[in-house]
């Protein structure tokens, strides 16, 4: 499934200055492309553009080529998964269940789960580790528990396309490979992943193309190599970093440098 923004602006109500300002990207079918950039930068406000969840003033989003506006809310949440930022769940609920919710839009009104929503509810569970607490109420998870939650929800709806937003926050290490290692294979088998992360190695081990924002709008955009360069970097988050080739992966990695170069 291809995902583009072309020139997509957005600015909220008494805002000084616009959200995202002239904002282009092209995501290309069964591909992994993370979405990176300093605190306030834009990268929510591009996912929420790129959703449907935010008018944009300018620019349009299309969803294999066609806006997405004109895309029903069914329609859309049977092609796009999509784990935001943030969520609280209010009432008692299984692990299980939770991952369950996934699969709704392919049901019809007051139709009861099938065969092969069950199947799909197992296999998002057991791709994210957690087929043990099926049975654990949410509200009894860890934060990471529940991110992975969050996660085998949206895998069970077995879209063509992911959106995440920080889909790794809260994870430990090793929950961390397994999530990345299971979107990378993801894209492997035809599915389109954008990711949104402040995980600059991560991102430019996993990611075939970065977008790095700043201030709403574009400072780069290309392969890890190209977008993760010092100088690009330095600017962007007003610290001095080093960057270097990881000599097992060879994806370039980014290194803290003492504040006495900082930019002022």
């Amino acid at each position: 499934m291809r995902i583009a923004a072309d020139g997509v602006t957005v600015r909220y109500p008494g805002a000084a200055a616009p959200a995202l300002d002239d904002v282009s990207m092209d995501v290309a079918p069964g591909s992994l492309y993370a979405v990176l950039g300093p605190n306030g930068s834009g990268k929510s406000s591009l996912m929420r553009a790129l959703l449907g969840l935010r008018r944009v003033q300018r620019g349009q989003v299309l969803l294999e080529g066609r806006p997405v506006h004109l895309w029903g809310r069914r329609e859309l949440a049977r092609a796009v998964g999509a784990v935001a930022q943030g969520e609280v769940v209010s009432f008692p609920l299984t692990t299980r269940d939770f991952v369950a919710m996934g699969r709704y839009p392919h049901l019809g009104p007051l139709e009861g789960e099938r065969p092969e929503d069950d199947e799909a509810v197992r296999r998002a569970l057991e791709a994210c580790d957690l087929a043990a607490l099926g049975k654990r109420e949410v509200g009894t998870l860890s934060g990471g528990e529940f991110q992975r939650a969050r996660i085998a929800r949206a895998l069970a709806q077995e879209p063509r396309a992911l959106v995440l937003d920080e889909p790794t926050a809260s994870l430990d290490v090793g929950h961390e490979m397994t999530i990345l290692e299971l979107l990378r294979s993801s894209v492997h088998a035809g599915m389109t992943v954008l990711l949104i992360t402040h995980g600059l190695d991560m991102a430019a081990r996993f990611a075939d193309r970065m977008l790095l924002l700043s201030r709403g709008r574009v400072a780069a955009e290309g392969p890890p190599s190209d977008v993760m360069r010092e100088e690009t970097l330095r600017e962007v988050y007003g610290w001095p970093l080093a960057v270097h080739a990881d000599p097992t992966t060879g994806s370039p990695r980014v290194t803290p440098l003492s504040s006495a170069g900082r930019p002022r």
